[in-house]
């Protein structure tokens, strides 16, 4: 989906129906011949893109059991100590622009703002974005808290880089800049679905697994995130093996890979941006509701919804999208 094209071998449909989502309308699941997923490539390029794509994860598994991870952990080893002091003197002046800002504590605010509410003692303003909301208190527990919050700044992340590869596309399509073959999100998903080929980045042939079907892709993509999500899992101290040293925690590690602006270098600043990056985070999940609602209703991405709706927002708007869906139905 991240600003990845497509070339046409098939129609795509009009506005969706809800009954039949991302089909045409004179099509059902069952009468498609074009449903199946199909796969264009020779067992030789299936190879070759399923290899390629388990390189990364080969390759630090293969560097750190060399003698050259050998040498880079002992390296490590000779620096370690002065890193984590530096790293806990962080952390404590981290703590301490938490107690003095407003966004975090006591003094913080709350989602419903001045009015009483009888707010759970377990969010006491220690994490970004926390304005105590919690009716169903599924953070009690401490533990569920925590991994509660992991989850959503992980989710928060995702939702913000797909936001961008739906809105960039179509944005640069409508501004004349770049010709996509097809600017819109979901109906390049549409037509992968269909078997056409993806020109990723809009460069014509530059396919790289976009010739493949959506099974070797998932393949492809399960491979790539082997290792992320096992450096997630094991920690910062995953990336040790190759000398490199995370001073932060799960969340924000940190390093010259995390952080290479070092923006952590001043608490007060970097506490702050914790805020903007939950609250632009959240906003962009919402935004992700949006735009499945927007592309099930009318079919459009959502820089064409916008448009049309800043031409005439009077027929172009929820309502009448609505009446027109009752209308067809």
């Amino acid at each position: 989906m991240f600003l990845a094209q497509t070339h046409h071998h098939h129609s795509l449909p009009p506005p969706l129906r809800l009954s039949h989502r991302l089909l045409p309308l004179h099509q059902t699941p069952s009468s498609s011949p074009s449903h199946r997923t199909r796969i264009r490539a020779s067992w030789q390029e299936v190879a070759g893109v399923v290899i390629f794509s388990a390189i990364p994860f080969t390759a630090v598994k293969v560097i750190a059991g060399s003698p050259i991870g050998e040498g880079l952990r002992r390296r490590l080893e000779e620096r370690k100590s002065v890193a984590e002091r530096e790293a806990e003197r962080q952390k404590a002046l981290a703590e301490d622009a938490r107690k003095k800002s407003c966004w975090y504590g006591e003094q913080r605010p709350r989602w419903l703002g001045p009015l009483p509410f009888d707010y759970p003692e377990h969010l006491d303003g220690q994490l970004p974005g926390d304005y105590g909301f919690d009716l169903a208190e599924l953070g009690k527990d401490s533990f569920a808290l925590q991994r509660y919050f992991n989850f959503e700044i992980l989710h928060a992340r995702w939702a913000m880089l797909a936001a961008v590869g739906v809105v960039i596309p179509e944005l640069l399509d409508a501004a004349g800049g770049v010709n996509f073959a097809e600017p819109v999100w979901w109906r390049v998903g549409y037509s992968k679905l269909q078997g056409d080929t993806l020109d990723y980045l809009g460069i014509p042939g530059l396919h790289i697994a976009g010739s493949q079907g959506v099974l070797i892709i998932a393949v492809c993509q399960f491979l790539l995130m082997v290792g992320p999500e096992y450096a997630r899992y094991c920690g910062i101290k995953a990336l040790e093996p190759l000398g490199i040293y995370l001073p932060g925690d799960i969340n924000y590690p940190g390093g010259i890979l995390f952080d290479p602006l070092n923006m952590s270098k001043d608490p007060v600043a970097f506490e702050e941006l914790k805020i903007k990056e939950i609250k632009n985070g959240r906003l962009a999940m919402f935004a992700w509701l949006g735009f499945f609602i927007q592309a099930a209703v009318t079919g459009k991405g959502p820089i064409q919804n916008l448009l049309e709706h800043l031409s005439d927002p009077f027929h172009n708007n929820l309502i009448s999208a609505l009446q027109f869906m009752s209308n067809t139905s």
